[in-house]
């Protein structure tokens, strides 16, 4: 069991782990062995995820995520397939606890009645300043 937060925790036969072979650091390994951790994780399918988490998580991930609603991680910052899957399940784990916050919800507020003020007065000084730049009328003497 993986735990996320205090009412949320993830099996682990819901995520599927992968490796390819890695861009990343390596040196003469890099061309051999299959160091990069694919992290694949079924959003929609998780029995153990919340719906409100659910639709958040899909949002926060953005293009990470199939139109199936599948989580693809990719870890290729290490050398190691060890080090590199605790780092995809590290930020999977991080993904789910932003999502499991909900948001604050925004209270309407009113400008108050000083800024209402002040507003128009800025705006009959800006008017004043713009009627001074008009040409002046020629007189007949």
């Amino acid at each position: 069991m993986i735990r996320i937060t205090p009412r949320i925790s993830l099996d682990e036969s819901e995520i599927r782990m992968d490796f390819v072979r890695s861009s990343g650091p390596g040196g003469q390994n890099v061309n051999k062995l299959a160091t990069a951790a694919q992290l694949r994780f079924d959003i929609k399918n998780s029995p153990n995820l919340p719906d409100d988490v659910r639709e958040r998580l899909i949002q926060i991930a953005g293009n990470k995520v199939t139109r199936s609603g599948v989580l693809i991680i990719e870890a290729s910052r290490f050398r190691t397939q060890e080090t590199n899957r605790n780092d995809a399940v590290n930020r999977l784990t991080e993904l789910i606890r932003r999502a499991a916050k909900k948001p604050a919800l925004r209270r309407k507020t009113r400008p108050t009645l000083k800024s209402q003020r002040q507003r128009l007065e800025t705006k009959r000084q800006k008017g004043k300043v713009k009627e001074l730049r008009k040409s002046v009328k020629q007189t007949e003497e």
